[in-house]
């Protein structure tokens, strides 16, 4: 198939065009949508576009070689060459046929899930498949179909084998964007698959199960398993769990607005044509979620979700912004237990930040669900409490003033119905939410948690925008990712200016009142700097009359307050300031309005529809505090046009004004450095920003405006020369040549003109200088400044350049003959190049806001407002405007310009490139003067060239395009392979060779670059110093293909170190495929002839490089058959019609890959070959052979069997006296044992790709019995010993449970016990013999262990065995069997015998090695191993040494590691014996702990399968409870902790995915389905709760205090639940803590255990940060209400009324609003206690948890404190017997005043000011503590209204204010 002619379309020369270009016809006629939106795009562009039909040609030639390279199996490079093409071909916005975008999304779906695919293929294709499936307006379910199964089959092979690469996240990626396409009648088959592995004893497989599903299950109908998703999360403390379910619930809640997703009745409707092979299709029954009415949706109680689903989130939203209170860390449970999961779970994606999802979930669960509450004034949200039971009251015990304040609140009338904020159960969450953390967004209470709750808000507006835009109903949008920006001034920059277009009013009036005063007084910079960015965020309401009508008339007084913003000295503020300017000048044009009759423009007439759904509306019928009704009257929009008349007069003063700052800081910058730049990167930057802001503010002045500006800088430039200011000089310029270039060069360039010459006629720039390190003389100021200015006049139009052409060109020559220094000739190629780009280059001439044509108008009015941000917000999110219709004004070079360019060509830069040349020729001097002559005149020619890139369109001959095929980097590709595809139009001028101009250009380039050439071979002969400053000039072009070979020779000895060291560099750019690995290794390693260090770093350097970047060579792809990719390859070939030569091409095409393939595979064994010989030789250096090593490494294959040297070498490494060498050969050595394993056991290429074994001993047993008693049983086997003649022929040996626990897998997989002499595996595959017979030479020689044995047993830091270590070993015997146990065993025996610990370890590495590679040993040998071991244990437990404890614990940890404990019998028997007779209470404690040492390595490697010990084991440790050692109960805990979790099983009526999904959805929401609830202890915590009384009173006194049973056993219960609620079933804990809580409580009262105390404190606390489940709270919070209330001492009231805050805080949505009076209600009663730190901890704990308390209590409260305060009087005698009673009555109810005020600490209820005033001011003076409370309410009053105290100060009369200052002992704060 011919390439299409796509060059057909050109530009020829024509003048300025008249009319849009040419528009085919296909485009411009078609009403398709996307052709619609094409059309659009080609109106917008200079130059006309290919038709259609062109570009579906290309099209299908493009995908037509993407077939065939799938065809012929050419991945790379040929599939990436056209993968490439298809990328570029998008970007041009033509549309692609459905049918088309389908067939190419299967072929890479399928080509990212062939087993053995390359990861850059993988990700190249992965990333094409986003890209054509993300659209969901293009592409949806009903068009294709994909499946599910080889995403998964690949990821779960390849998510815990032990190397780490990308494949994971490469599948995770993919299932991401597909999932969509999954059908949703695979959900039944995916939880049949994912569920079963979920055990709760192992984090790693709840992860992965968690992930499977929320990654791979249609969202589109989630209500069969989402209850099952939320049982299931709220059983799991895991922060990493979390994370991944907010954001599935956040893209459930966006899609599921729309209810018609998630009707069943679709399913059916849905083609079901993509199932892979295996895949079934079962339909569980769903009887409960039939409904006989219409489908109606997912809505439940708010949005999606169920009540109490909705708390559980609200919840984990708290935890979420992790606001730390004083509560020791309760929010690190979650992440504690994630410890527990390992490295595998990082490679899978990230989910997104939970702060955005959660800010989704809210937004898109906003519906009309409720009652509404009553309108009310008040900023703080209210809530009324439920009817029934807020107010019952406590129980009276005692009649007195405790008993006043906690009486029964809420009395009176209530509403029936709890009501919601707006008639909105989700914004109400959202209200409590803010209100409970509002005080953690003040400055003075910032910290790590500001950032997420600034982020929140931010994510809250922006989705709550995007949804009222889009009428609250949308497609889902692209998901949004973890912002880029975490500062929090980002985050509330973005929520504001979100919330001023929502409501402006509201928003932008607290502002200014803030910024006024700021911007007035310039108080601290910071605050400035604050308000500046505040204002920058609400700048749409100010300049956007569509927002907000009345804000225009703010904006001009504003800007007259930041002119001091541009300032020198304080950049952040400039910055700022900036900012500011260029946000309002691009969207307001700058004049004054001197004819009131003309209205005043009010942005584009775009009508924004309203949509008529129905939204949750909150009322206000006043404006909230802060916000005056009078201060903003509402006026009609005649009074706003008057107002902002009046302020628009100011604008030429403005403008002047602003113009005079920047001068001024233009004129005090830092002098300019040798690279022409003021100062560091902080002035540089600073310029670019104030030059910024003034170009916008000239694109839009009026015309007066922009020529008195214009008149201004003239002024200002002509008259001024400052050194320092050059390169701000013409920044300057150019910003008022961008707005008017005509008449900026009118002005301008005469008078440059005459100065340059003027100022070289005496001599400036007339000092020869090359160096780029010179700095500007003095004497040249004038002349760099007048060529600055000239060059920023030179801009925006070239036609206006064409009236002065005589003169530039005179110029011109003249600058290249007359500056000599770097500066000046630098500069002067600057301005040649500007006026070249000026002249031929296409840009758009107009950047004005609106259309020039409505700029220009006649009767338009000088001062106009744009509706700017809101049009593109609009427009951006909604299809339902009509296009705007903007027109864009373009620069296209017409033929005067093109000859005017030419002529600059011919009159300057020839005569100069000639001159260039004549500098080479022979016997040229080449001194300092030669020097300054080449490095000028190649600057003028260089800049030259860089003035043109549009200028001439390149013409590839088909000679020179065979030529570059045939030398091409893409190395052994048929050139139809390599993508070329012909030029597009692309706006070139001279786009016809056969132009005569075209030609000249064109040769005159092509003479450039022979100069270039020939300079470049010149300058390389020459190494004078007078020839550096020329070589900085010169360019460098080449390949690598060419490039190598000079590199190479570089490399040689006698080359000098600075030419080797830049070829080396070179070097390690490049990536080398591995037919060029051969001589870059050899030239590598011979690198060592050069001993300088510099040199040494550089190769090290390179080695690094290439060593990331050199992959193992895996061809196995190739042999890999993929029945569904070559149908789709197939498809599409139908689709795109291929001629008769398409069968040739894809024949060729495959016979060069398997060439090219045996090539590499040559060229592998080549560099391997090579490697070996630089290895072995005794003159390579250690560096060296390390860098050899790792390469062997990797070149050791699964696809290809290895050579036996290639082989022993790296066996005889293993004991390198080098740990590198030793490390790496070892790693290799386990490489090999794996590969050789591998080949003989897989069973084709798709087992090599997925290194998926076929072990002769494994048999998958179907699961026939689904009851819990089967899985018990099961479990129950591990505890018997195997009979192995049974186990021969009956599959009895299981290593891993893999299902069982929540539901069984179909099959289950065990083996059956090896022959008793037949070896499992030999012989092996027959391709490997040499390689084995290899190592079976070396490992049978005792000195291979021997010398291993004193590199395994020599000191290092490791406290444990080394798993490197013991794998190799273990790789040894897995492949030889026990033929080098012989050889082993003594050298064992002696190490073993030795007390040393570095001895003891190597026997440990040996031993762990020798018994785990024997697991498929003929079971005689393994007798005979056992038989030789089990004397050793008693070594083993023989140790006295503290320093070999650790290493035995860890080779129990590692032998026990996914083992089945009856192949490991005789080390079961032997720590079970030692741990059931041990003594507990024995003299040695080091004995005890080293059993227990080594039982919890057994216990903890067995994991559930330790099941069968659990109850033997809990008796043995809990008839020890009264242990004298500590260290033994520490043990105990964790013994207890472990148990209760391998005996956590949850509850369903079978073991089947289907019923545990259907009992999910089914079963009482309380039911404990996962059994969860921690009943397992239920009978011992019961037996604590009788023994703890008893123990008390038996209680040692004084220091022998902690000996008692009662402290000891104290201590150990809260280790134990101390580690639960840390561990992932940390709600099972609340079932032993709810009994022992009033014991728990009692620990803190004893004052003789400093630990049992704070470990009992500690254990309260965290135990708040773990979500309590619903039935616990109540019970929970009545023991805390009863120790409280009855506890004796006041020490445990001040220890949990802490603590009931921290509940209250972390629990909050969790706790119903009746408890949450009666919590109120009992803090009361603590304001009246008799100890002074009581009651005012009480009132501090009130005035958190008031904030949230109904309305209604806290008016109540209220009124109570005043009464008792006016009716308590005390006596005037201080030793009155009633003056401490009335002093404390007193105390309390100022307590409870006080409480009230700190609790709402940002605003100012309608009753504050009156307590503060006539109540608290009157005890300013009273006794302590009175006195000392109302000054510290006082002084957190004052700090937390300092900042809003101008809006504050107006709630309060005057009499009020100067009441408060004397509360506050000073009225010149309130002056």
């Amino acid at each position: 198939m011919s390439i299409p002619d796509v060059s057909t379309l050109s530009i020829g020369d024509t003048g300025p065009p008249s009319s849009s270009p040419l528009i085919p016809d296909d485009i411009m006629n078609s009403d398709d949508h996307y052709m619609v939106k094409l059309c659009n795009y080609a109106k917008s562009i200079p130059y006309s576009v290919e038709p259609n039909s062109k570009m579906q040609e290309m099209l299908d030639y493009i995908l037509l070689r993407i077939a065939e390279c799938v065809e012929a199996k050419d991945y790379d490079p040929g599939l990436l060459q056209w993968d490439s093409m298809l990328t570029y071909w998008c970007m041009l916005k033509y549309p692609i046929p459905k049918e088309k975008r389908v067939a190419v999304i299967k072929i890479y779906f399928n080509i990212c899930t062939t087993p053995g695919m390359p990861n850059h293929v993988v990700a190249a294709c992965a990333d094409g498949l986003q890209v054509l499936s993300r659209s969901k307006k293009k592409l949806s379910i009903a068009d294709m179909r994909l499946p599910w199964m080889p995403i998964y089959k690949i990821l779960s092979k390849d998510l815990f084998l032990t190397r780490r690469h990308q494949t994971s996240w490469y599948m995770g990626y993919i299932a991401d964007n597909a999932r969509r396409f999954f059908h949703p009648a695979a959900i039944d088959e995916m939880l049949t698959t994912f569920l079963p592995m979920m055990n709760g004893t192992s984090l790693n497989s709840i992860l992965a199960s968690q992930y499977y599903m929320l990654t791979f299950l249609p969202l589109s109908h989630p209500q069969s398993y989402l209850p099952m998703l939320f049982r299931v999360w709220e059983s799991i403390n895991s922060y990493m769990f979390d994370d991944r379910m907010l954001q599935f619930l956040a893209r459930l809640a966006e899609m599921h607005v729309d209810p018609t997703v998630s009707d069943p009745q679709r399913i059916t409707e849905i083609p079901d044509d993509a199932r892979s092979e295996g895949e079934g299709r079962p339909n569980w029954p769903k009887d409960d979620l039939d409904t006989k009415w219409r489908w109606s949706g997912l809505f439940n109680d708010v949005g999606i979700f169920s009540e109490s689903e909705w708390n559980y989130i609200m919840a984990k939203c708290m935890a979420s912004m992790e606001i730390p209170l004083a509560d020791a860390g309760s929010l690190t449970t979650g992440p504690n237990a994630d410890g527990q999961a390992t490295f595998e779970m990082n490679r899978l994606p990230k989910p997104n930040w939970r702060i955005a999802s959660l800010a989704r979930i809210f937004v898109y669960s906003m519906a009309p669900d409720g009652m509404p509450s009553p309108t009310s004034t008040a900023p703080t949200p209210m809530f009324t409490p439920s009817a029934s039971g807020t107010s019952t009251p406590l129980p009276e015990e005692n009649g007195g003033l405790g008993d006043y304040l906690s009486a029964p609140l809420g009395k009176g009338s209530r509403l029936k119905t709890k009501t919601y904020l707006a008639g909105c159960k989700a914004l109400d969450s959202l209200a409590r939410l803010i209100a409970s953390t509002e005080s953690f967004f003040h400055p003075t209470n910032s910290g790590s948690w500001t950032s997420d709750l600034s982020a929140f808000i931010k994510y809250i507006v922006y989705d709550f925008n995007k949804r009222n835009i889009s009428g609250w109903y949308e497609e889902q949008q692209p998901h949004c990712k973890t912002p880029s920006d975490n500062s929090t001034v980002a985050n509330i920059q973005s929520c504001m200016k979100s919330m001023s277009i929502m409501e402006p009013d509201l928003i932008l009036h607290p502002i200014l009142e803030r910024a006024v005063p700021a911007l007035e007084a310039l108080v601290e910079t910071h605050r400035t700097i604050a308000v500046i960015k505040a204002l920058g965020a609400v700048a749409p309401a100010m300049v956007c009359r569509h927002v907000y009508y009345a804000g225009a008339k703010h904006l001009i007084p504003i800007l007259d307050l930041l002119l001091p913003g541009i300032d020198l000295n304080d950049p952040p503020k400039t910055f700022c300031t900036t900012s500011f300017i260029s946000e309002v000048a691009q969207y307001i044009k700058f004049g004054e309005l001197a004819n009131p009759s003309v209205p005043i423009g009010d942005g584009l007439d775009v009508e924004i529809p309203r949509t008529t759904t129905e939204l949750p509306v909150l009322e206000i019928e006043q404006f909230p505090g802060g916000v005056e009704p009078g201060s903003e009257a509402t006026l009609s929009k005649e009074e706003e046009d008057a107002i902002l008349r009046d302020t628009a007069g100011t604008f030429a003063d403005w403008v002047a004004a602003f113009l005079r700052r920047v001068i001024l800081l233009f004129e005090n910058l830092p002098e300019e450095g040798p690279n022409g730049t003021a100062g560091g990167p902080t002035e540089v930057q600073l310029v670019d920003a104030v030059s910024g802001a003034f170009s916008q503010i000239c694109v839009h002045l009026s015309e007066p405006l922009y020529d008195m500006v214009l008149g201004f800088i003239y002024d200002y430039a002509t008259q001024n020369v400052r050194s320092n200011a050059v390169r701000a000089i013409h920044q300057l310029v150019e910003c008022v040549a961008n707005a008017n270039p005509q008449k900026t060069l009118d002005r301008f360039l005469p008078f440059c003109e005459r100065s340059i010459r003027t100022e070289l006629e005496h001599g400036a720039s007339s000092l020869r200088i090359t160096s780029s390190h010179s700095t500007p003389l003095p004497s040249d100021a004038t002349l760099h400044w007048n060529l600055a200015i000239l060059r920023g006049a030179m801009y925006n139009d070239g036609r206006v350049t064409l009236k002065y052409r005589d003169q530039l060109i005179s110029l011109f020559k003249l600058l290249n003959e007359k500056t000599f220094s770097k500066r000046g000739y630098s500069s002067s190629g600057k301005l040649l190049s500007s006026t070249l780009l000026t002249l031929s280059h296409t840009y758009p001439l107009e950047n004005k806001f609106v259309n020039p044509d409505e700029w220009n108008s006649e009767g338009n009015p000088q001062l106009m407002f744009a509706e700017g941000l809101l049009d593109s917000l609009v427009a951006l999110q909604t299809s339902k405007l009509t296009t705007i219709s903007t027109g864009l004004t373009w620069h296209v070079p017409n033929a005067e310009e093109i000859d005017f360019v030419l002529r600059i060509f011919r009159e300057v830069i020839e005569p100069v490139l000639d001159r260039l040349y004549s500098l080479l020729e022979p016997g040229t001097a080449r001194d300092a003067v030669w020097r300054n002559d080449f490095c000028r005149h190649l600057s003028f020619v260089r800049n030259a060239f860089a003035g043109i890139p549009t200028l001439a369109k390149e013409v590839i001959s088909p000679e020179e395009a065979k030529s570059a095929l045939e030398s091409s980097d893409i190395l052994f590709e048929i050139p139809e392979m390599i993508a070329t595809i012909e030029p597009l139009a692309s706006g070139f001028a001279l786009s016809d060779p056969a132009d005569p101009r075209h030609k000249y250009i064109a040769g005159l380039r092509h003479k450039y670059g022979e100069f270039l050439h020939k300079a470049s071979l010149s300058l390389q002969q020459q190494g004078e110093e007078n020839t550096v400053d020329a070589v900085h000039g010169l360019t460098f072009d080449g390949v690598r293909r060419r490039c190598l070979p000079a590199l190479y020779k570089a490399l040689e000895p006698g080359t000098e170190d600075d030419r080797m060291k830049g070829a080396l560099w070179t070097l390690n750019l490049s990536v080398f495929e591995p037919t060029l690995a051969t001589e870059f290794v050899q030239k590598i390693f011979s690198c060592q002839h050069n001993e300088k260090a510099s040199i040494q770093d550089c190769v090290a350097s390179l080695a690094e490089t290439c060593l990331s970047n050199f992959g193992e060579p895996n061809n196995v792809v190739y042999d890999v058959e993929n029945g569904e990719l070559t149908a789709a390859a197939h498809t599409l070939q139908l689709l795109v019609h291929p001629k008769a030569e398409h069968k040739s091409v894809v024949q060729r095409c495959r016979t060069q890959r398997v060439e090219r393939l045996s090539m590499m595979d040559q060229a592998i064994a080549d560099t391997t070959d090579s490697l070996l010989e630089i290895a072995n030789n005794s003159r390579t250096h250690w560096r060296y052979a390390i860098v050899a090593v790792r390469l062997l490494r990797t070149l050791v294959r699964r696809d290809v069997p290895l050579k036996a040297d290639h082989v022993r070498y790296l066996f005889e490494k293993t004991h390198d006296s080098n740990a590198s060498m030793h490390q790496y050969s070892q790693r290799a050595v386990m490489k090999i044992s794996r590969y050789i394993k591998l080949r003989t056991l897989a069973h084709g290429p798709v087992d090599l790709a997925l290194e998926q074994n076929h072990n002769p001993l494994r048999r998958k047993v179907p699961v026939t019995d689904f009851t819990r008693e089967s899985s018990e049983r099961a479990l129950g086997e591990y505890r018997k010993p195997l009979n192995l003649d049974r186990a021969r022929l009956e599959p009895l040996i299981r290593d891993k449970v893999g299902s069982g626990w929540v539901a069984w897998d179909k099959t289950v997989d065990y083996f059956l016990a090896p022959d008793p002499i037949k070896s499992t595996f030999q012989p092996w595959d027959t391709n490997s013999d040499d390689a084995v017979e290899a190592i079976r030479a070396l490992a049978l020689q005792s000195s291979f262990w021997k010398k291993l044995s004193t590199h395994y047993s020599t000191e290092n830091s490791s406290e444990v065995i080394l798993q490197d270590n013991l794998c190799c070993v273990k790789s040894i015997f897995q492949l030889l069997d026990d033929a080098p146990f012989e050889a082993l065993k003594p050298i064992i025996e002696e190490l073993i015998a030795d007390n040393d610990k570095n001895k003891q370890r190597a026997a440990a590495e040996f031993i762990a090695g020798m018994i785990s590679g024997s697991k498929h040993w003929p079971t005689d040998a393994q007798l005979k191993l056992w038989k030789w071991f089990t004397p050793l244990i008693d070594n083993i437990f023989s140790q006295k040494s503290n320093e070999s404890l650790s290493v035995w614990s860890s080779f129990f940890e590692h032998v026990f590691y996914n083992k089945d404990p009856r192949r490991l019998q005789p080390i079961v028997d032997r720590v079970m014996e030692e741990f059931n007779t041990v003594d507990f209470n024995g003299e040695s404690t080091f004995e005890i702990i080293q059993v227990l040492c080594f039982f919890r390595a057994f216990y903890e490697q067995l994991g559930i399968k330790f099941a069968p010990w659990v109850d033997d084991v809990l008796n043995r440790c809990w008839a020890e409870l009264k242990c004298e050692h500590e260290d033994v109960l520490a043990y105990f805990s964790e013994i207890f902790a472990f148990c209760g979790k391998a005996m956590w099983r949850p509850n369903p009526s079978l073991l089947t995915p289907e019923t545990f999904v259907r009992e999910c959805r089914t079963s009482p929401r309380l039911a404990d389905i996962m059994g969860s609830r921690g009943t397992f202890y239920e009978g011992r915590v019961i037996e604590l709760v009788k023994q703890f009384p008893v123990w008390r009173k038996e209680r040692l006194p004084g220091v022998r205090a902690f000996q008692s049973t009662y402290d000891r056993v104290g201590i150990l219960v809260c280790k134990w639940l101390f580690q639960l609620i840390h561990d992932t079933n940390a709600i099972s804990a609340f079932d032993c803590i709810l009994p022992l809580m009033p014991e728990l409580i009692c620990f803190t009262e004893v004052n003789d255990n400093d630990e049992l105390v704070y470990r009992a404190k500690l254990l309260m606390v965290r135990m708040c940060g773990v979500i309590i489940p619903r039935q616990f709270v109540d019970p929970l919070l009545d023991e805390i209400f009863t120790a409280i209330t009855t506890f004796p001492s006041w020490k445990v009231r001040l220890k949990i009324l802490p603590l009931v805050q921290v509940f209250y805080f972390r629990q909050s949505f969790l706790i119903s609003d009746a408890k949450l009076v009666e919590m109120v209600e009992v803090i009361c009663r603590c304001l009246d206690d008799e100890v002074v730190e009581v009651r005012e901890m009480a009132a501090t704990t009130l005035s958190g948890i008031l904030r949230l308390s109904p309305r209604r209590s806290i008016i109540a409260l209220k009124d109570r404190f005043v009464r008792l305060i006016k009716n308590s009087k005390l006596p005037q005698d201080r030793k009155s017997p009633t003056y401490n009673v009335a002093l404390r009555r007193l105390h309390a109810a100022i307590l409870g005043v006080c409480a009230l005020i700190d609790s709402y600490p940002y605003t100012i209820e309608r009753w504050m000011p009156e307590l503060l005033t006539s109540v608290l001011a009157e005890h300013t003076y009273d006794p302590i503590p009175i006195s000392t409370t109302v000054r510290k309410c006082a002084s957190n009053f004052r700090k937390t209204h300092q900042d809003t105290w101008h809006e504050d100060s107006k709630k309060f009369t005057e009499e009020q204010l100067a009441a408060l200052s004397t509360l506050l002992s000073g009225s010149s704060y309130y002056a």
